[in-house]
């Protein structure tokens, strides 16, 4: 079993369920309702994260993220998770620093709705990867996707509901309403599917509360770092391993 390093707490609240889904997967494929994952989990604080994005200051949020990457790979981590959609932002100075590969959360995502066979992802994430290239152009370069980013007012929405309630752990059913008419108008403008893309997003609403399939990149990405973590174990057992697309 290779260790999984985990960059977490943006938030603590999705990096919780990194936490849970991989220990569950790492069971499920193991057989053994004793096992559990290897992993270093290094949580930094989203205060100050935040603080830097509404300034602008990628720079410095760069750093930390570095700095955290290397303390990982220095304690034996054999692959490097952000733990959030929107710091991939950051993923290429990330990796550039590191010697282990970093699991992409679009690359996995990308990968499984392009596998499902769709096309037009309605993309439900913070401002930032919604409107920013790196998420979005990511997405349509190594996939050939064409994500459908919601309107403005729906944009604001989506992005306030993150930060003003998912990520201090309040889960509303207005909220969750709002996120479901906000997928409806997507889907009767063309989008064939929902991407989950920010973490938290899941913590709200369930692939059942929609018309179209939805991608949870949170799980996703968990995933594809359980099947990184044990191919050895799988493939010595015979067990399906799909390859681990990484950065």
């Amino acid at each position: 079993m290779k260790r999984i390093g985990l960059i977490g707490g943006m938030s603590w609240e999705s990096t919780a369920v990194y936490y849970k889904h991989i220990n569950e997967e790492v069971r499920r494929l193991m057989g053994d309702g004793l096992a559990s994952a290897d992993l270093c989990l290094r949580s930094v604080n989203f205060s100050e994260i935040v603080a830097q994005q509404k300034a602008g200051r990628w720079d410095l949020a760069a750093e930390t993220l570095i700095s955290v990457a290397r303390e990982l790979e220095q304690c034996g981590c054999a692959m490097v998770l952000i733990c959030t959609n929107t710091m991939h932002i950051l993923a290429d100075e990330v990796q550039a620093a590191i010697d282990i590969p970093l699991i992409h959360i679009a690359e996995v995502t990308g990968a499984a709705v392009k596998k499902a066979g769709k096309k037009r992802p309605l993309l439900l994430a913070t401002r930032y990867t919604m409107e920013k290239p790196f998420y979005v152009g990511y997405l349509k370069d190594h996939f050939g996707l064409d994500p459908v980013i919601p309107e403005e007012a729906d944009r604001a929405t989506v992005h306030d509901v993150i930060f003003e309630e998912i990520c201090c752990g309040v889960l509303s059913g207005a909220s969750r309403e709002r996120y479901i008419a906000i997928a409806e108008r997507a889907r009767q403008k063309g989008a064939d599917c929902i991407i989950f893309g920010c973490t938290e997003v899941g913590l709200l609403v369930r692939p059942e509360d929609f018309d179209i399939p939805s991608f949870d990149s949170t799980l996703l990405h968990a995933e594809a770092a359980v099947r990184f973590s044990l191919e050895d174990e799988l493939s010595a057992e015979g067990k399906e391993s799909r390859p681990v697309p990484v950065h």
